[in-house]
C-alpha cells in the first residue's frame, strides 16, 4: 500500500496537490487551534466552520471564488456572537448555538436555491482529492499570512489568551486581538474547508491543539507539536483515504482522534498508567 501511495504520489497531479494541501492546512490549524483551545473557544470554531456555508452558497450562485463569500459570512458570524455576548444577558454558548445553526440552515436553503446537491456535500465533507492548482496557492497563500500575523503578534496574543484583564491593565486592545484571532479562525476555517469540509473543520482545529496540550508546558512548545501532529495527521489520513478508497477528509479527522486517545492515557499529564501501578 506504501508502494503504491508513493507511486501515486508520483505520477497523479491531484494526489500531490492533496497532499501539499493537506500538510499546510495541518500545520496551520494546528497553529491557530492552540489559540482557540487555550480561550476555551472550541465552540466559537465550529459555530464559524458553519457559518461561512451561506457565503459559499453567494459566491456558487453568483460565479465568485468561493473565499471570497466565506470569509465575508465568517467574520460576520463572529461579529453578531461577539455583540451579542457582550451586549445582553445571553450567555456566549447560547449566542454561539443560535448563530451557527440560523447560518448553516441559510446556506442550505441556499445551496438548494443553487440546485446543487453535489456541491453541498463536497462543501459539507470536503474533497481534497479534487483541490485545483489556484485552490492549492490559495491555500499556501492564505496559510503564511495567518502563520505570519500569529508571529508578529505572538505575544500580544499570549498575554490576551491567558489573563486578559492584565491585558488590559496594560493598555493592550483586548478586543481588537479577539477579532483578529477570530479573522486568522475564519481563514482557517475557510482554506480547511476544501480538505475536511465544514462539518469536520473543528476537529482539526481542536484535536492536535488538544492533544499538544496533553504535554507541553509551554505556549511555543504546544505550537510545535500541535501543528506536527496536524501535518502527521494529514499525512496518514490521506494514506488511509487513498489506499483505502474512502473519504480523506473523514480519515484525517480519525487518525487525529486516534493521536488524541492514545495521548489520553499515556501522555505525561493524564499520567493513567502510573495511576493504575500506584492502585495496585
Amino acid at each position: 500500500m506504501i508502494a503504491n501511495f508513493i507511486d501515486g504520489l508520483q505520477n497523479f497531479h491531484f494526489l500531490q496537490n492533496a497532499l501539499i494541501t493537506a500538510l499546510v492546512i495541518g500545520i496551520v490549524s494546528g497553529t491557530v487551534g492552540c489559540f482557540i483551545i487555550l480561550r476555551g473557544m472550541s465552540l466559537m470554531g465550529d459555530a464559524i466552520s458553519h457559518a461561512v456555508l451561506p457565503g459559499v452558497a453567494i459566491s456558487f450562485i453568483l460565479g465568485l471564488n468561493f473565499f471570497i463569500g466565506a470569509i465575508i459570512f465568517g467574520l460576520f458570524a463572529s461579529v453578531i456572537i461577539t455583540y451579542i455576548k457582550n451586549n445582553s444577558v445571553i450567555k456566549g454558548d447560547t449566542a454561539i448555538g443560535i448563530t451557527f445553526s440560523s447560518f448553516l440552515a441559510l446556506g442550505v436553503i441556499l445551496i438548494g436555491v443553487a440546485n446543487s446537491s453535489t456541491d453541498l456535500f463536497h462543501i459539507l465533507f470536503g474533497n481534497i482529492l479534487a483541490v485545483q492548482d489556484i485552490d492549492k496557492y490559495i491555500t499556501i497563500g492564505v496559510s503564511i499570512f495567518v502563520l505570519l500575523l500569529i508571529v508578529i503578534f505572538f505575544k500580544e496574543l499570549l498575554i490576551t489568551s491567558f489573563d486578559p484583564l492584565m491585558a488590559k491593565a496594560l493598555g493592550m486592545k483586548v478586543n481588537f486581538y479577539h477579532y483578529l484571532l477570530m479573522i486568522l479562525l475564519t481563514l482557517v476555517a475557510v482554506t480547511a474547508m476544501q480538505s475536511v469540509g465544514t462539518i469536520l473543520i473543528v476537529a482539526m482545529l481542536i484535536t492536535p491543539a488538544a492533544t499538544a496540550y496533553l504535554y507541553a508546558n509551554s505556549l511555543k512548545t504546544m505550537m510545535f507539536l500541535s501543528a506536527s501532529l496536524g501535518a502527521l495527521s494529514s499525512l496518514l489520513g490521506l494514506f488511509i483515504g487513498y489506499s483505502f478508497n474512502i473519504a480523506a477528509g473523514s480519515s484525517i479527522v480519525l487518525t487525529s482522534a486516534a493521536f488524541f486517545l492514545v495521548s489520553f492515557f499515556l501522555s505525561p499529564k493524564q499520567n493513567f498508567l502510573r495511576k493504575k501501578v500506584s492502585r495496585s
